[in-house]
């Protein structure tokens, strides 16, 4: 069964993102509440559908949930810039996309603090979900207002749509 690599190697920052030192995913995982960086990519189609991705029941955070379209930690050493490109590539096969940013913010839950770094893009082409993902598809806003608060969601994809996306 596959599970998350608990040994790679992330950064942590301090609120404003600069970096103060480093620690294993298992660590950051495991309520340490060591705040990291992550990126967020939501990927809207030409008629305004937002695209979300299916967590894998393998995943150690929010398995078999419904999730922002890319979401994914940045290396140590990988500026979030990288990291996010190589995340829309590994997670949906996409390039070549323009981001724009659109928030950086604190989510913590009971067991991590992450800084994330989020942004939205357009495309014209379908999304090609990898293995590291249980699938994906275009929701419309109906549908994802329809959907919030049900536990179909995860938690930090509804705040963020609720803070950030709604007023996009």
């Amino acid at each position: 069964m596959k599970s998350d690599n608990s040994e790679e190697i992330f950064p942590i920052v301090d609120e404003s993102g600069n970096i103060i030192g480093k620690a294993t995913r298992g660590e950051c995982h495991g309520g340490s509440m060591l705040l990291h960086p992550v990126v967020h990519l939501h990927v809207f189609d030409m008629k305004g559908r937002l695209y979300l991705q299916k967590r894998p029941e393998w995943k150690d955070i929010q398995p078999g949930k419904w999730d922002t379209a890319v979401g994914g930690h940045v290396d140590y050493g990988e500026d979030v810039a990288a990291a996010l490109l190589r995340e829309a590539r590994e997670e949906l096969g996409i390039s070549g996309f323009v981001p724009s940013f659109l928030s950086s913010y604190v989510f913590e839950s009971s067991r991590e603090r992450e800084l994330v770094n989020a942004f939205k893009t357009t495309v014209d082409e379908l999304p090609h979900p990898s293995d590291e993902l249980d699938g994906g598809r275009f929701w419309t806003i109906e549908e994802i207002e329809a959907g919030l608060g049900k536990g179909i969601f995860t938690p930090n994809f509804e705040s963020e749509y609720i803070r950030i996306i709604r007023n996009v």
